[in-house]
């Protein structure tokens, strides 16, 4: 379900930025005595990826036609109006020429104004004419059928008219209201030669075989479409994806919302765009600190510890060193304790403002960590966890990370008692479930700027 839905923000998308790409190239047209200096061409670039981001997170999608207009216009006019206000504050501190204030201004309002026209003109009446004429009966009175009632209803804008319910025998109990049934599979047939439908759902139990090869032979008779619902929510849970497998239609079971290969793409190179950024702004804080911990305590720089990362695999974690004598890095089992006296007075600092994990950037560089995800834990802890909590191991779906929704919620830390493992694991899973790049941006600023996520700092 989660790679249908992706498949739609993904093609929403490409319609968002339609736009922009044919603005920008008319402008070029339009402009082309006027020759770019470098500068000219990086600034371009950068409202041209500001641009990509804001339409990323934008909430208006024209898939969505049940939202009202009036708040898909605000979602619309608020994005704009945020735009133009960011490219205004940087032209301002830029010294660039006149003609190119023209061709930015020209981009701004044609890219608005063609993106209205596309949005809210075009494409609704389209998908909105596309399904007007669309009347659908559905067989079937049991669970699956509710199912379809509540999806046909909610998207009732599309052009679904559901029309009625077709009881068969044998069925589970009813969940349609009386009057919404129109009679049995007697008198489908009769019913179908004096009302015009387009399309039968059969939504019947998958062991009714033969209601179902009755309900396809009456709609064969009469030339009308069907569909047959799949119903594996019950199964499964919801995150799931209808695939093929070879030559056969198979299930992929807990389908993540990062498991999309557009949603890889994007956090990958997220994680090592910012990964870059920070080690390089972040290299004379490392100086200092690498120099104060060689001052204080002989040994290495970092401690490199063993953890398990995504899939299971291990892999060495960069930490600046905080103590004068560490457990081993493959097979410690020694958990730090509140006012340990194993801990230097640098390494108290760095532990309690989070310096000593900054290094793991580098990780996320090599392609073991992700800048957001589940902490990584050592082997005995991932194996004592796997044993007693619930679901423990599915945080292995994705790459750990330097910060995590658990951490930013309060739940870094000891993982002493059941609540603090059962709390870690269930935010862990929780954001596994509900990933989407804004989630990973409102967990960055909670890292820095939110008291929970350093309250267990020690």
């Amino acid at each position: 379900m989660s790679g249908q839905k992706q498949k739609r923000e993904l093609s929403s998308l490409a319609v968002d930025l339609f736009p922009l790409i044919f603005v920008f190239l008319a402008v070029l047209y339009c402009f082309r005595d006027f020759r770019f200096s470098k500068r000219d061409w990086i600034v371009l670039s950068v409202f041209i990826i500001i641009w990509c981001l804001f339409e990323y997170l934008r909430k208006h999608r024209y898939s969505d036609l049940s939202t009202k207009w009036k708040k898909r216009i605000s979602s619309h006019v608020k994005t704009y109006v945020t735009l133009i206000i960011l490219q205004f504050v940087v032209l301002l501190y830029l010294p660039v020429p006149m003609v190119f204030w023209k061709q930015v201004i020209t981009m701004t309002f044609g890219t608005f104004a063609l993106d209205f026209l596309i949005s809210f003109l075009i494409i609704d009446r389209l998908f909105r004419d596309a399904g007007n004429q669309k009347f659908v009966l559905v067989a079937g009175t049991g669970n699956k059928a509710k199912i379809v009632e509540d999806e046909v209803l909610t998207s009732h804008n599309h052009g679904y008219q559901l029309k009625g319910f077709i009881s068969c025998d044998n069925q589970d109990v009813c969940m349609i209201e009386s009057q919404k049934v129109l009679g049995d599979l007697d008198n489908i047939n009769q019913y179908l030669q004096s009302n015009d439908i387009d399309e039968i759902v059969i939504a019947l139990p998958d062991d009714q075989k033969n209601n179902i090869q009755k309900v396809l032979s009456v709609a064969d008779y009469h030339g009308i479409r069907v569909k047959y619902v799949l119903d594996y929510h019950e199964l499964f849970g919801s995150h799931y994806k209808i695939t093929r497998f070879g030559q056969v239609d198979a299930v992929n079971i807990r389908e993540m919302p990062c498991d999309g290969r557009y949603a890889r793409l994007v956090k990958n190179c997220f994680d090592k765009v910012f990964a870059i950024i920070a080690l390089i702004f972040l290299l004379p804080l490392f100086v200092v600190v690498s120099i104060l911990i060689k001052l204080e305590s002989p040994g290495p720089v970092f401690y490199c510890p063993v953890r398990i990362g995504k899939g299971g695999r291990p892999f060495k974690v960069y930490k600046f060193r905080s103590m004068r004598q560490n457990d081993d890095s493959a097979c410690g089992v020694h958990s730090t304790q509140v006012n340990d006296p194993r801990i230097t007075r640098v390494g108290r600092f760095i532990r309690k403002y989070s310096i000593d994990e900054l290094p793991q950037f580098i990780n996320v560089l090599l392609g073991s960590m992700s800048v957001v995800g589940p902490r990584p834990h050592r082997r005995y802890l991932n194996r004592q966890l796997q044993e007693n909590v619930y679901h423990y191991m599915l945080r292995q779906y994705v790459k750990p990370g330097i910060t995590g929704w658990a951490q930013v919620n309060g739940w870094r830390g000891p993982t002493d008692t059941e609540e603090q493992k059962r709390q870690r694991t269930l935010h862990d899973l929780w954001y596994i479930e509900n990933w989407s790049f804004a989630l990973d941006m409102k967990i960055i600023f909670l890292t820095i700027y939110s008291a929970k996520a350093h309250k267990a700092a020690f």
